[in-house]
């Protein structure tokens, strides 16, 4: 891996983390909200899609950013480099 793309990777994981952070904080103060506001109810949770789709979102980076990552996309492009390698006949 090179400077640049490690210094793209480690960017990348610091926006993932941060938007991690953030995703439980919010999620946090909603649920709190929620069992605050529906405690004499017998609604025991509401799920806000706000959280639903965030969580998607989150769970999308997390997979590019940990299954995807530089180092598969070299493997890939090595193998399909060597499939379409075609011998020289003379």
């Amino acid at each position: 891996m090179d400077y640049n793309s490690a210094q793209k990777r480690v960017k990348d994981l610091k926006s993932f983390y941060k938007n991690c952070m953030w995703f439980f904080i919010v999620s946090g103060f909603i649920t709190i909200r929620h069992f605050i506001k529906y405690s004499g109810t017998d609604h025991v949770f509401h799920v806000s899609i706000i959280l639903i789709i965030w969580a998607i979102i989150l769970g999308i980076k997390a997979v590019n950013l940990f299954a995807f990552d530089a180092e598969w996309e070299n493997k890939i492009m090595e193998e399909e480099l060597r499939k379409n390698k075609k011998p020289v006949d003379f």
